[in-house]
């Protein structure tokens, strides 16, 4: 049975009411995501936390976010941009800041909690975008049901057995470290270059995170890091795909100088999707999105419209 099928089966089985979405649908026409209500949604026995704005005839766009971050981490300038003319919906992971239940070790079941929670939500079609850890979630739910899914973006992601993931524990590992002892945040360190620019780009993401003063989610735990991690090893260990590429049309964002997720990533997801477009950037590293958000927002936009 399909993950799709298990997750309908799952839901048409559960008790009435089992998968029902809490809060207010006034959330959608909200000028920011950082006033966006935080609401959830109850799939298999845990409570996956959310956001939306944005309203539209077009499919919404469900957005899953990196290893160790929350709703919170989610740049307001990037969702706020791409809500324009769309529903986006920031979605959560199981046992992740406010979401329940045991935090998962492995994209199958992350993809299987996302399609039970995309079906909940009472949405049939959806465009994905997924950053980096999202975007190996995203990749797992369009290989077991590509028919859910109109468009994929991501960023700063790589394919099953991807170059360099199964050393991502020791690279953030060492991040982390040298961010204490600079007294800097570890995604500043981790996801922006050491440069003047990099520098710069980091501090204003750091403060637009700030942004958000009320109902922000709960932090990471460090249990939900090392999950995460073990899944990432996991998805780099293992052959490329076995499968035939996937016809899912796909754009994908990449800095040259990510130290998480090397850049020869970005061109080998094209043994995995055959309508694939690269977009890399120079002086840039795993924060590429927030970094050159105002290109990589109009290329998204234009890529879901065409």
């Amino acid at each position: 049975m399909s993950v799709l099928a298990k997750a309908r089966a799952a839901q048409s089985s559960s008790d009435p009411g089992a998968h029902m979405a809490t809060g207010s649908r006034g959330d959608r026409r909200r000028a920011s995501i950082i006033d966006a209500n935080t609401r959830m949604v109850h799939v298999d026995g845990a409570d996956i936390a959310y956001r939306e704005i944005g309203s539209g005839d077009r499919p919404p766009l469900v957005a899953l976010t990196h290893l160790g971050g929350n709703l919170d981490a989610w740049d307001p300038e990037v969702i706020d941009a791409l809500a324009q003319d769309r529903r986006v919906i920031v979605l959560g992971y199981r046992g992740v800041g406010r979401s329940t239940g045991r935090v998962r070790d492995t994209f199958d079941d992350m993809a299987r909690d996302t399609i039970a929670a995309v079906l909940a939500l009472g949405l049939n079609r959806i465009d994905l975008f997924g950053l980096s850890m999202g975007g190996m979630v995203a990749q797992t739910i369009v290989e077991e049901e590509a028919t859910l899914v109109d468009h994929l973006v991501m960023s700063g992601t790589g394919p099953r057995g991807g170059a360099g993931l199964t050393r991502m524990t020791g690279v953030m590992l060492r991040g982390i470290a040298r961010s204490v002892m600079t007294a800097r945040t570890a995604t500043s360190v981790l996801f922006f270059p050491r440069t003047e620019s990099g520098t710069r780009a980091a501090a204003a993401y750091q403060r637009r995170l700030k942004r958000r003063r009320t109902d922000r989610d709960a932090a990471v735990t460090p249990g939900v890091m090392r999950a995460q991690l073990r899944a990432v090893a996991r998805w780099g260990a293992q052959p490329g795909p076995a499968h035939e590429r996937m016809s899912t049309p796909t754009l994908t964002f990449h800095g040259e100088d990510d130290i998480l997720v090397p850049v020869a990533n970005a061109n080998q997801l094209r043994t995995a999707f055959s309508a694939l477009d690269v977009v890399t950037f120079r002086h840039a590293g795993h924060g590429v999105v927030s970094q050159h958000r105002d290109i990589v927002t109009g290329r998204i936009q234009s890529f879901l419209r065409a």
